[in-house]
């Protein structure tokens, strides 16, 4: 196995604030490690020393829902971040995933 690294992609569509995106993006880590920690435990042990990240950007849901398909397809485990609404946002929007 080689080296493990946890992928965000969120969408860019939405206009969100710069605090909106760090937030949405520390969800998506949260839900993916522990996603991951329960489903694909040596996995786990392995990125938690380094804790290895990047984010990446799309334009839009159809582009979000292909890379999660591709991730799918890949069977690699992925969590989806859907907004509250409280506050830039409408509720239940999907923002962001963690590959």
């Amino acid at each position: 196995m080689g080296d493990i690294k946890q992928v965000v992609v969120i969408r860019t569509d939405l206009e969100m604030g710069k605090g909106k995106i760090a937030a949405q993006v520390g969800h998506a880590c949260v839900l993916g490690a522990e996603h991951v920690r329960k489903s694909h435990p040596e996995w786990f042990q392995k990125w938690w020393g380094g804790q290895e990240k990047v984010v990446l950007k799309v334009s839009g849901i159809k582009e979000l829902q292909e890379v999660k398909r591709h991730a799918i397809d890949l069977d690699l485990p992925w969590s989806e971040v859907t907004d509250a609404g409280h506050t830039q946002i409408a509720p239940g929007t999907v923002t962001c995933i963690s590959i």
